[in-house]
C-alpha cells in the first residue's frame, strides 16, 4: 500500500473532488461515494484552438491556469459544499498532455497538502472506462472499447487495476482519424461531431472505403490507410463543402469505421466468452457508432453500456470512480505525484 499524507490508515467521508486536465478540458467534480454525482464543471477550450485546427499544447496549459480556480469553486458552489466537506482528492495523472496535466496535479497537491486530504492520481483511461458506473450498475469482468482521439483500444476488465489489452491501434486513433478527414474535407474543427452530422443525411453505401484489418484475426485497429483512401477519392472527386456529395461521403467513411469498430469488438466478445461490453471516449458520442453496438448488443444477446455522451468526453466526475475505490481501500499517492504523458493502462494495478 503507498501511503500519501497519512501514515495510518485513512478514515474519512467519501465525498471527492476530482480534477481533469489532460487535454482541453479544464474540469472539476464533486463525487459522492465514486457513483453519485453532485456536480460535473467543465471548462472547453474548443474555440480557442479552433483558430489552430487542434490543440496546442502551450495554450492548453495556460487555459487550463487560468480556468482551474474557478472551476473547482463551481463544482463545490454546485454540489452545495466546501472543501471542509472534502473527504479525498482523485486527479487525471496521464496520459495526456504533459503541462496540461501538471496544472490539475498540482492543484490537486496544493489542495490535498493544505487540507491534509489523502490524495490519488488516476490514469485517465481507467477514468473512461468506469464512467458508466455513474449510471448504471456493472459487474465484473467485462469487454471495453476505448475511442478517442488518441485512444482505440480492446480490453478486458476483470477488477478495479486488473486490466489486459486485446487489441489496439497499430496507428491513428479513431477519433484522430475523424478529426484528420474532417481536415481534409475542410470542415471546422473539431471535425468529428460534424462529420457525424452530416453523415446522419448522407446514402454509407455510395462509396466504399476499405475495412483496415477487418479479417486480419487480430484485435487491433488501423486508420491511417482509411484516411489516405478518402485523401484518394477527393483528389479524383472533388465536392462541394454542402450538398448530397459530401453529405453521402461522411457517411461512407463513418460507417467503414463504425463497421471495424464493432466487428473487432465482436470478435474479442467471441473469444473472450463475456456478454458484458462498455464502449466509453468521445467517439462514444458518434450516432453510427451507438446504433452500431445497439444492435450487436440485441443481435448477440450482450449486455451494452454506453455512458451519455456528457460522460463520454473528457470530465472529472468519471476521474472519482476509480479515484473512490483506492482511497476506500486505503492505497493513496504522495505529494511526489508527478504528470505521466505516456502511461500504459496495463501497467496500473491496485497497489499502484
Amino acid at each position: 500500500m503507498i501511503q500519501g499524507v497519512f501514515s495510518t490508515p485513512l478514515v474519512f467521508s467519501m465525498l471527492l473532488l476530482s480534477i481533469e486536465s489532460s487535454c482541453d478540458e479544464t474540469a472539476a467534480a464533486v463525487v459522492q461515494d465514486g457513483r453519485s454525482v453532485l456536480s460535473n464543471i467543465i471548462a472547453s477550450q474548443v474555440a480557442t484552438h479552433a483558430e489552430y485546427g487542434g490543440v496546442v499544447p502551450e495554450i492548453a496549459s495556460r487555459k487550463h491556469l487560468e480556468a482551474i480556480s474557478f472551476i473547482i469553486e463551481e463544482a463545490l458552489r454546485e454540489a452545495s459544499v466546501t472543501l471542509s466537506d472534502i473527504g479525498g482528492i482523485s486527479v487525471t495523472q496521464g496520459p495526456g498532455l504533459a503541462g496540461a496535466l501538471l496544472v490539475g496535479i498540482s492543484t490537486a497537491k496544493a489542495i490535498a497538502y493544505a487540507r491534509k486530504l489523502p490524495l490519488i492520481g488516476i490514469h485517465h483511461i481507467e477514468g473512461h472506462i468506469f464512467a458508466a458506473f455513474l449510471e448504471q450498475k456493472v459487474e465484473f469482468p467485462f469487454v471495453a472499447l476505448v475511442v478517442s482521439g488518441g485512444h482505440t483500444h480492446l480490453y478486458r476488465i476483470d477488477g478495479f487495476g486488473r486490466y489486459q489489452i486485446l487489441g489496439q491501434t497499430l496507428d491513428d486513433a479513431a477519433g484522430e482519424a475523424f478529426d484528420k478527414v474532417a481536415k481534409i474535407i475542410g470542415l471546422p474543427y473539431p471535425g468529428g461531431a460534424t462529420i457525424d452530422r452530416l453523415a446522419s443525411r448522407g446514402a454509407p453505401k455510395t462509396i466504399r472505403f476499405p475495412r483496415p484489418l477487418l479479417h486480419d484475426g487480430s484485435f487491433n485497429f488501423s486508420f491511417s490507410g482509411l484516411k489516405t483512401a478518402v485523401m484518394t477519392y477527393l483528389r479524383k472527386n472533388p465536392v462541394s463543402d454542402d450538398g448530397i456529395l459530401l453529405e453521402n461521403l461522411c457517411a461512407s467513411f463513418q460507417e467503414a469505421v463504425c463497421e471495424v469498430l464493432v466487428s473487432k469488438t465482436a470478435a474479442a466478445i467471441a473469444d473472450t466468452g463475456i456478454s458484458r461490453l462498455v464502449v466509453a471516449g468521445g467517439v462514444a458520442c458518434n450516432s453510427g457508432l451507438r446504433s452500431g453496438m445497439k444492435k450487436l448488443a440485441v443481435e448477440k444477446g450482450i449486455d451494452l453500456y454506453i455512458p451519455s455522451p456528457l460522460l463520454c468526453t473528457d470530465n472529472a466526475a468519471m476521474i472519482a470512480v476509480p479515484g473512490d475505490y483506492y482511497l476506500e481501500n486505503g492505497v493513496c499517492s504522495g505529494l511526489g505525484l508527478d504528470a505521466r504523458a505516456s502511461w500504459p493502462l496495463d501497467t496500473v494495478s491496485v497497489e499502484r
